[in-house]
């Protein structure tokens, strides 16, 4: 039988068994899987972190580094978000350079964080218009079985939470990573929340047959003020009007449980 065929045998039975409201590993339609963080995962990294959300498994690293603000902001410090898919993680992926899955995975993580204004920025500066930190968060999968997204999204929320900042020696110009010189300034702890519509059913947290099956995606970031930050649609199906009010508030809902869980682990 080939790949094709089998999986179009297993979106038949996915379709099949959320019409009767089952999914098949057994959950509720907006129940999530279950969440386990374990907080500075990466001795080397200014903070680090590794999530498993279900059998997908993801690990974060925060690293420090210095360099000269944007023209537009000289009193702010900068933020960059990478994720890199190996085959290590999913037979689907390949190596070479960052492809659209890859692009798209970053751009989600990054601005679910930018919006929430999750890191004051601003406490980043070392010399105005000179010299600011500069932070790098780099997410990389270990085990994929869907929804890389939100299980990304704790991870990088964690390891950022449980940073450190080393000092800045300015008569060396440079980081002193023996010494710290606080934890990383942050102000909030934004959670994503990701549904897929497959068919006319919506399911929250899909699991990779799910993900396979789906229509289309639908990522929510909410903060702390229990207001959407930040959204993300992918895949060419739609969604209703009534729908998307219907999962935002499915979504402030859920958030709180996922952001105890995140801030008891920094």
């Amino acid at each position: 039988m080939t790949d094709d065929l089998i999986w179009d045998v297993k979106k038949d039975r996915v379709l099949r068994e959320l019409k009767k409201g089952k999914r098949l590993d057994g959950r509720e339609k907006k129940e999530e899987r279950e969440i386990e963080i374990t907080p500075n995962y990466i001795d080397r990294a200014e903070g680090s972190a590794m999530v498993k959300l279900g059998d997908t498994r993801v690990v974060a690293g925060v690293k420090i580094g210095t360099g000269t603000p944007y023209p537009d902001s000289p009193e702010e410090g900068t933020l960059m978000t990478s994720i890199e898919l190996s085959p290590v993680s999913s037979p689907g992926f390949e190596t070479g350079p960052p492809r659209e899955k890859t692009v798209e995975l970053s751009r989600v993580i990054d601005r679910g964080i930018r919006e929430s204004e999750m890191v004051d920025m601003e406490e980043l500066c070392i010399e105005p218009g000179e010299k600011v930190y500069n932070v790098f968060i780099d997410i990389f999968p270990l085990d994929h079985d869907g929804n890389l997204i939100d299980a990304s999204a704790i991870a990088a929320v964690n390891a950022l939470k449980n940073t450190k900042l080393p000092v800045y020696d300015k008569e060396e110009e440079k980081l002193n990573r023996e010494e710290h010189a606080g934890p990383l300034p942050t102000q909030d702890t934004p959670v994503a929340k990701t549904f897929s519509k497959l068919g006319d059913e919506v399911v929250l947290d899909p699991q990779i047959d799910e993900e396979k099956a789906q229509d289309a995606r639908l990522t929510i970031y909410v903060n702390k003020k229990d207001n959407v930050c930040a959204s993300q649609k992918g895949g060419t199906g739609a969604f209703k009007r009534e729908e998307i009010n219907k999962l935002i508030e499915e979504a402030v809902e859920k958030a709180p449980e996922t952001r105890k869980k995140i801030e008891e682990n920094s």
